[in-house]
């Protein structure tokens, strides 16, 4: 076997055990990426000299029994959207591809503090707002399993490039599904975490984010294995004072009561669930019931109002900020995805986003008295099958793409920790759930999560189907 078609957890060890160096690692990634990138796109700048240069002194490092980081050796990808010293945060916009990062963005800076290798940066829709990764600057990414389906977004680069063997992680962020819906559409695992969690600021921004963004935006790895995905969050997780929302949290809680019990949602009010998506949470279901967990199909509250919720404060807030920079510098697609989701859900006023952050609160509180009692909800990860490339484009379309999103959106509204896990298939796509969490128990969707693996089978890469 090719070091490239390991996990990241194997990886390490055969580089902490000196079976493997990392410039072997590297080689091999890189060798990889020769291979499937250019069918893919989805790294748009890769780091080659520097990877090498950070493998031998990783090498050398060793060699002098230095302390080893956890992801020591081991090559990752980071998405263009964050700060990485001295490479562009173009965000997939040509009008920034000069904005040149002095720091590391945090969630970089804890990679490298755990001895990854950043050998590349992957693509993502201009200004990551889409759930199609094209854009003017670098070009359009493909799904390695089926290139007339989007990778997702808005991280799709992140997972066609960990869905194809290019890095065992890939980072990612999540507003509205963007690291869970790239790994649901390549097959892949992807994790929201909790808010809080992981730093999640640029050192570059000029002006703090929306309110909107603060409170749902958050950063996360994408992955083939459960296991290298809580590997990734403890690397990811490290603690930077300046990140305002940042929270100290232990990555393990208390155990909970046995059976453990779980709300199954197949079927999510307010809109179309395909049959596949609601059948893949029902195997999942049996999975976890065959382990001892005590499942049963029960709704949590307020799921259509949460939907209602995210686009209030997306409208009014978000897009408030966002939207005059898209229709200065976003390409044609970009423009016209924007336009038509304000005419689905138009803005209002101010009034009816702070209307939204107080109720905001009360879903919360629901929800969380809800998982005193039943800890674990699963749901699909969205309502419908991947989406064909540039759906978003027209009326009907976009109504459609928002209408699947709609499952995405409740854990990003709450903040709470949503793990997405290949259930099933359809066709040469892979059908796919998200294990929701109260919050900071990541550990809870990552236990269930490996027993559903178990079941399933480990993901391995795929070579583009053309």
């Amino acid at each position: 076997m090719e070091l490239w078609q390991l996990d990241a957890t194997d990886l390490a060890h055969l580089i902490r055990t000196g079976r493997a160096s990392a410039r072997e690692a590297v080689i091999s990634v890189l060798a990889r990426v020769d291979a499937v990138n250019p069918k893919l796109n989805a790294i748009v700048r890769r780091l080659d000299d520097e990877a090498l240069a950070a493998a031998d002194a990783a090498d050398a490092a060793r060699a002098r029994g230095e302390a080893l980081g956890p992801l020591h050796g081991v090559p990752v990808t980071t998405k263009v959207n964050v700060d990485q010293r001295g490479l562009p945060n173009d965000n997939g916009v040509p009008a920034f591809r000069d904005v040149i990062a002095q720091h590391d963005a945090p969630v970089v800076a804890n990679l490298r503090a755990a001895g990854a290798i950043i050998v590349g940066r992957t693509n993502t829709p201009s200004f990551s707002m889409r759930g199609f990764t094209n854009n003017k600057l670098h070009g359009r990414t493909l799904n390695p399993r089926d290139r007339a389906i989007t990778p997702g977004g808005s991280s799709g680069g992140a997972g066609a490039c960990s869905a194809s063997g290019m890095g065992p992680i890939a980072h990612g962020n999540d507003i509205a599904g963007s690291v869970r819906v790239p790994a649901y559409c390549c097959g892949t695992v992807g994790l929201r975490v909790s808010l809080g969690r992981i730093p999640a600021f640029n050192p570059s921004a000029a002006a703090a984010r929306p309110i909107g963004a603060q409170l749902m935006s958050v950063q996360g790895p994408l992955t083939r294995t459960i296991r290298d995905c809580r590997l990734a969050l403890a690397a990811m997780a490290r603690g930077d004072d300046r990140d305002t929302r940042w929270v100290p949290a232990p990555l393990v809680g208390p155990p909970p009561s046995r059976p453990l019990r779980v709300a199954l949602v197949p079927e999510v009010p307010g809109g179309f669930t395909h049959p596949a998506q609601a059948e893949a949470v029902r195997v999942a279901g049996r999975h976890l019931a065959a382990a001892g967990y005590a499942v049963e199909e029960i709704l949590p509250p307020d799921i259509a109002a949460i939907v209602a919720c995210w686009h209030a404060i997306g409208s009014n807030d978000v897009f408030r900020a966002l939207g005059p920079a898209i229709e200065q510098h976003g390409d044609a697609e970009t423009i016209t995805s924007y336009r038509e989701w304000m005419a689905i859900y138009p803005p209002t006023d101010g009034n009816a986003a702070l209307d939204a952050l107080m109720q905001r609160d009360g879903h919360l509180q629901r929800w969380l008295t809800f998982m005193r009692d039943c800890p674990l909800v699963i749901m699909p990860t969205m309502c419908d099958l991947p989406p064909p490339q540039d759906q978003d484009l027209t009326a009907e379309g976009q109504a459609r793409l928002l209408d699947s999103l709609r499952a995405g959106l409740v854990a990003a509204v709450l903040g709470l920790p949503a793990l997405q896990v290949p259930v099933g298939s359809h066709g040469a796509l892979r059908t796919g759930v998200q294990i929701l969490a109260p919050r900071f128990r990541e550990d809870l969707t990552l236990d269930a999560g490996t027993v559903i693996e178990a079941a399933e089978g480990v993901v391995v890469p795929v070579d583009p189907a053309w």
